[in-house]
C-alpha cells in the first residue's frame, strides 16, 4: 500500500462496523454505491479526474492531482489507469485492516470446523 499510505490522510476504518451492521450483502451494496458516486459516468470506471471531481465527498479535496492519481494506481490491478467496480471493492477491503482481520478470523474458524467435522 505504498501509494495510499504515503498520500492519503488518516481515516477511521468504518468498514468493519458497516459489515457488522449491514451484513456481507449490504456492505457490498454500499461499496457499489460508493463506486457509482466516484466513477466517471461516461467511462464507467473511477479515474484520477473523476476522483478529483468527487474528492470533497470523501474529505479529500486538499489532495494534489499526483496524490489522487497515486490512489487510483494503488488499486489498478489490470494497469488500465482506472478502477473498475471490482478493483475498487478489492482496494477498499485491502485498506481496511479491521475487515481483513475479521475475514482472517472467520476463515480460521471455518477451517477449524471443517477439520473437526472431518475428525482431525
Amino acid at each position: 500500500m505504498a501509494g495510499i499510505g504515503k498520500t492519503a490522510p488518516d481515516f477511521e476504518d468504518l468498514l468493519p462496523a458497516m459489515a457488522e451492521k449491514l451484513g456481507g450483502d449490504g456492505l457490498m451494496r454500499e461499496l457499489c454505491n460508493g463506486f457509482k458516486l466516484l466513477m466517471d459516468e461516461e467511462k464507467g470506471v473511477i479515474t484520477a479526474a473523476s476522483l478529483k471531481r468527487n474528492a470533497a465527498v470523501l474529505g479529500l479535496q486538499d489532495l494534489r492531482d499526483d496524490e489522487l492519481a497515486s490512489m487510483v494506481r494503488e488499486g489498478d490491478l489490470d494497469g488500465d489507469g482506472a478502477l473498475s467496480e471490482m478493483e475498487f471493492c478489492v482496494l477498499m477491503f485491502r485498506l481496511s485492516p479491521g475487515l481483513m482481520e475479521q475475514s482472517r478470523l472467520l476463515l480460521e474458524e471455518m477451517l477449524e470446523d471443517q477439520l473437526k467435522t472431518a475428525g482431525f
